[in-house]
């Protein structure tokens, strides 16, 4: 059942609907990202999103704003501990800049009552602003 919650919503995330991504969350979810992300300085946001209203506005609107086409997220492994999912995943992007952008990720999810209440992503940040800044990844 968590395996299905986790793929439901990672699809609603990357749908860019505000209905759809509302719709897995609970309401006082959070997102937290490592200070320093490239999402987070490329655009100016936040790295820690707290309620349903702020992960839905990033989702909807800030993140296609960096993040163009092609966004792709590949699931490398799914392990479920109870409410607590850990995902292993790739992510491939053509940025706004025309650069594309390709990181690997762990998310820990936390669910309740079946929706996403919190969510801590790991990346490679180094990484990531790089590719973000128009340098080759290394």
């Amino acid at each position: 059942m968590s395996h299905r919650i986790i793929q439901d919503a990672f699809q609603a995330f990357a749908s860019n609907d505000p209905d759809r991504i509302s719709a897995v969350l609970t309401e006082d979810a959070e997102w937290l990202s490592p200070p320093g992300n490239p999402t987070a300085v490329a655009l100016g946001t936040t790295h820690h999103m707290v309620g349903r209203e702020a992960v839905v506005r990033f989702f909807a609107e800030d993140f296609p704003r960096l993040y163009a086409r092609d966004v792709a997220l590949t699931f490398r492994g799914v392990h479920v501990d109870g409410e607590r999912v850990a995902v292993e995943a790739a992510m491939t992007a053509t940025l706004a800049s025309g650069n594309r952008y390709s990181n690997d990720f762990c998310f820990v999810v936390e669910l309740r009552d079946g929706l996403v209440h919190r969510v801590r992503e790991y990346l490679d940040t180094a990484r990531g602003l790089r590719m973000v800044a128009g340098e080759a990844a290394r």
